[in-house]
C-alpha cells in the first residue's frame, strides 16, 4: 500500500520516550533502545523537512501525586514517590529545543489536558505519524483521540513497543489499521 506523506500537514508525534518509561526493562517486542533508535531516525528526517516534532513525557502534577496511580485491579510497576526529574527527561539525543516541542502530559493520552491540538491546528496539521511506549497505553490513548478529533494518523511499528508483544501486537492489529494506516521507520524515511 502507498505511503503518502504531505510535509506541509503532517507533524511527528512521540510519546513518553524518557528516561524512566524508554530504559525500562521487559519491553516487548522491541527494546527502548530499538524504539528510540528508530524515533531519532524519524525525528531526524522531519526536522530535516522542516516539519514538527512534538515530544511527549509523562509526569504527575504537583498537586496530584495519585494522578498516575488511580485505583486498579492492575499492580502498579512503580510509586509516584520514586519518580525523579531524571525519570521525566527525554533520553539524551532526542529532544531537540530548537526546533521540537516538548509537552507534559498528565494521563495517557497527548491530547487530554494539553495544547497539542491547538498547535497541531495552528500550523495546519491534519496527519500525525506516532510512536513511542507504550504501545497500548500512551500511544493507543492518543491515536484513539486523534482519530475522535478527526486526524489522519500514520502508526510506527517498529518505533512502538509495550510491556509485551501480545499488548502491542493487538493494538496493531485490532486498533491501529481500523484507524489509520500501519507503516514501519522505513516507510516515512522513504516518503518524506
Amino acid at each position: 500500500m502507498e505511503t503518502k506523506i504531505s510535509r506541509e500537514k503532517t507533524a511527528l508525534v512521540v510519546i513518553d520516550l524518557q528516561n524512566g518509561i524508554a530504559g525500562r526493562d521487559g519491553l516487548a517486542p522491541y527494546t527502548g533502545g530499538e524504539v528510540v533508535g528508530n524515533a531519532k531516525l524519524l525525528a531526524a528526517a522531519f526536522r530535516k523537512n522542516n516539519m514538527p516534532v512534538f515530544l511527549f513525557h509523562v509526569s504527575p502534577s504537583a498537586d496530584h501525586k495519585d494522578s498516575l496511580k488511580p485505583m486498579t485491579d492492575h499492580e502498579q510497576n512503580f510509586k509516584i514517590t520514586e519518580i525523579s526529574d531524571e525519570w521525566k527527561e527525554f533520553v539524551p539525543g532526542l529532544y531537540d529545543p530548537a526546533s521540537d516541542f516538548a509537552l507534559t502530559k498528565r494521563q495517557w493520552g497527548g491530547f487530554y489536558g494539553t495544547e497539542l491540538d491547538l498547535q497541531l491546528h495552528r500550523r495546519g496539521i491534519d496527519t500525525i505519524v506516532l510512536c513511542g511506549i507504550s504501545t497500548n497505553i500512551g500511544v493507543e490513548s492518543t491515536a484513539r483521540q486523534a482519530y475522535e478529533l478527526g486526524y489522519n494518523q500514520i502508526f510506527i511499528e517498529d518505533a512502538s513497543t509495550a510491556f509485551s508483544a501480545e499488548e502491542h501486537q493487538h493494538s496493531f492489529k485490532h486498533i491501529f489499521n481500523r484507524i489509520g494506516r500501519v507503516r514501519n521507520t522505513n516507510d516515512i524515511l522513504e516518503n518524506i
